[in-house]
């Protein structure tokens, strides 16, 4: 996958995409930031940054609000889920703060205008940010209703030509059924994108599969509780599981 040397790997990925959902902040709170797992993924970040690798994110804004589920009780759907867009711009922020005060210089571009505390999504700025080895963590989805987090993932990585995508999860990769409840859950070490699809894999929503196979975009699904683990695969190590045509 990718030479490594005695001192240091280098990695196959130039520029890859970190998407990681708003629950993955909580650590064992059952809601909001908590900051030492904040300080735990940005670390993780730090080290993949620190091979040279050029990063940019997507986080999840379900830790504060989850606009599906707003809408579920009764609230207009545009509405919450433009509340979920808003969580997102929460958790940019404090992940910013945590891999700035590490010395990573970090951008937060929200796809909704708040230029007191983000910038505005511009695509060749963006773009720029990276070649400049920042991280950019692209905030409020895709400034649309009706869209996951995953769909901005997905074409967020599209628009800054990523190499692949990383979805950081609870478990070391996709299984046949949840490994949690069940002992005999099978790991698989590849699967196509369309397989995601027929059997309703739980990667990512259908919208992003569909963005990432009509761009033969990578998916690479690992455990993000595992430390290192992010820097691990990039070093050809690690357990994960590949999403590819």
């Amino acid at each position: 996958m990718l030479d490594v040397t005695e001192d240091q790997p280098t990695p196959a990925y130039k520029r890859v995409l970190l998407k990681i959902s708003g629950e993955a902040l909580m650590g064992d709170q059952g809601y909001g930031l908590h900051p030492p797992t904040v300080q735990r993924i940005a670390n993780e970040v730090k080290s993949v940054h620190d091979l040279g690798v050029e990063i940019c994110m997507v986080i999840g804004g379900g830790n504060i609000f989850r606009g599906l589920s707003g809408s579920a009780q009764g609230m207009e759907r545009t509405t919450a889920d433009y509340m979920g867009m808003l969580a997102t711009v929460m958790n940019a922020l404090a992940m910013q703060s945590a891999l700035e005060e590490m010395g990573v210089f970090t951008r937060v571009i929200s796809a909704i205008r708040m230029d007191e505390v983000c910038e505005p999504y511009i695509r060749r700025r963006a773009v720029r940010h990276l070649e400049k080895k920042r991280v950019c963590i692209f905030a409020a989805g895709t400034g649309n209703p009706y869209f996951t987090t995953d769909t901005a993932g997905a074409l967020r990585a599209n628009e800054m030509a990523c190499e692949a995508i990383f979805k950081g999860t609870k478990v070391d990769g996709i299984y046949d059924k949840d490994p949690v409840k069940f002992d005999d859950a099978v790991r698989y070490d590849s699967v196509t994108y369309d397989e995601c699809l027929t059997k309703r894999l739980k990667v990512m929503d259908a919208s992003a599969i569909a963005l990432a196979r009509d761009n033969n975009l990578p998916i690479i699904v690992f455990s993000l509780d595992e430390p290192g683990g992010f820097r691990g695969i990039l070093a050809g190590e690690g357990t994960y599981t590949r999403v590819q045509g």
